[in-house]
């Protein structure tokens, strides 16, 4: 496999400008071609146990009215990127190239962008797939959003710092917004295994009370539906240093499909499952027996509404949960009509989660996979 040197990147995107020259020299309309990334072109891997892109394209040509503005915003983030990279400049994130990006098209009112996260982030997606090339190595970084606590130690290869997780009081060690070995480089784990946690809230009451320490393990938190960075990393956590992967999210379908996207992926980023899944990850709760099983009352319990319903049967439908466990339980989540927060579990006691909870269904093994 070729290795993906600065300048081979530099010579994809440059193809991308040479075939659209080509094609005004020619007198004809410029296009371009790319995997479509919708749920119609994503498929389960049942082998690899992965979302991945099938072989679906789309062409965006310029001579047409919807996909002109989409086109020229494409070309432009294309552009934007080659430069960036052959001026061997640190990376920015995907925010500053909205910045740098964004300006009022001379001789009109419109602007090139005008928002983030429904143009520049979309279009920086589908320039990633169209030339193969992970939005890591365009020298392009997003806001990182999560943090880590225990036994890791490694090398931050960008500033040749040594970062000790468990050396960083009650904040942690945030995520940082590159994860890739030639960024993160591991030196010592002896933890005997991860527990990613949906919520920043339980994360921290866990971190105050050295959950990760008492049970010598990894504790992390993505802040809800995680980052990249914060999946790639856990993916190399469980490759790379070969520790279990335990997920602990609300009884929600929301919450159940936060864990699918860490064990398998997600839909929009298909392209990006085979580096950031963890396919034996496995889900620990919170799980509708759990409710009887500890006596939750019911004021902790919260009446689902038509869009937990809606959710609930989009995800049965998808092949990733179609196996039994988890069909019954998504119907066993329906049948009960609520759902029930990680968060909630203080009511019991605040140690509750941390002493109780976590410890019966670690050491039961009391997994859905």
């Amino acid at each position: 496999m070729t290795e993906l040197t600065r300048d081979i990147i530099i010579q994809r995107l440059k193809n991308l400008g040479v075939d659209m020259n080509g094609a005004i020299e020619a007198l004809k309309n410029p296009s371009m071609t790319m995997p479509l990334r919708t749920l119609s072109n994503a498929y389960f891997d049942e082998k690899d146990r992965l979302i991945k892109l099938g072989d679906k394209t789309q062409t965006r040509t310029f001579f047409n009215v919807g996909q002109a503005k989409k086109f020229m915003q494409t070309s432009l983030v294309a552009a934007g990127i080659k430069q960036l990279l052959e001026q061997n400049k640190p990376a920015i994130s995907t925010r500053q190239l909205y910045y740098i990006l964004k300006h009022t098209i001379e001789g009109s009112k419109e602007n090139t962008f005008d928002d983030q996260k429904t143009e520049t982030d979309p279009v920086i997606e589908d320039v990633e797939v169209t030339i193969d090339v992970l939005r890591e190595q365009l020298g392009l970084e997003a806001t990182p959003d999560g943090v880590i606590a225990g036994p890791l130690v490694y090398e931050d290869m960008k500033t040749n710092d040594i970062i000790n997780c468990a050396k960083l009081g009650s904040a942690g060690a945030a995520i940082p917004p590159n994860t890739e070995n030639h960024v993160v480089n591991f030196k010592e784990c002896s933890a005997d295994y991860i527990l990613v946690v949906e919520k920043f809230a339980v994360w921290n009451l866990l971190n105050q009370e050295r959950y990760w320490k008492k049970n010598n393990c990894l504790l992390m938190t993505g802040k809800g539906q995680a980052s990249r960075s914060a999946r790639r990393l856990l993916a190399r956590i469980s490759k790379e240093l070969k520790i279990p992967v335990y997920i602990f999210t609300d009884m929600d379908a929301y919450g159940y499909y936060i864990y699918s996207v860490y064990k398998q992926g997600s839909i929009n980023l298909a392209f990006f499952s085979e580096k950031a899944g963890c396919p034996d990850a496995k889900y620990i709760g919170l799980k509708t027996k759990d409710i009887k099983r500890f006596d939750i009352p019911k004021t902790n319990w919260i009446e689902m509404n038509d869009l937990d319903y809606k959710r609930i049967k989009e995800i049965q439908n998808y092949d990733w949960f179609k196996n039994k466990a988890w069909q019954a339980e998504l119907k066993a989540l329906k049948d009960f009509k609520y759902k029930v927060e990680s968060d909630s579990l203080v009511s019991k006691s605040i140690d509750f989660t941390s002493k109780v909870y976590l410890p019966t269904i670690i050491d039961n093994k009391d997994f859905i996979v």
